[in-house]
């Protein structure tokens, strides 16, 4: 049994080019800050989305649940001791 409730770190996710934050629960539970903003954008979301896609000439999407940054920090931390 782990001896804390919650932990998080922030990233910089290269599927959506921000920074976003990754908490893990001592349940296992995992969960993204990006998620609600760039699985569904909004007008302006997506519109800077689409203007630094262009200018990495690359598409930007979230991965959603998915999303294997979130199951691998989950992983990391529920295995340390």
């Amino acid at each position: 049994m782990t001896d804390w409730e919650i932990t998080a770190t922030t990233i910089y996710c290269d599927a959506v080019d921000d920074e976003v934050t990754l908490m893990v629960s001592a349940d296992g539970t995992a969960r993204c800050t990006g998620l609600q903003k760039y699985l569904k954008p909004g007008r302006e979301t997506s519109k800077e989305m689409n203007n630094r896609a262009k200018k990495l000439g690359k598409q930007l999407a979230c991965d959603g649940e998915e999303c294997q940054r979130i199951a691998q920090y989950r992983d990391k931390i529920l295995g340390e001791k």
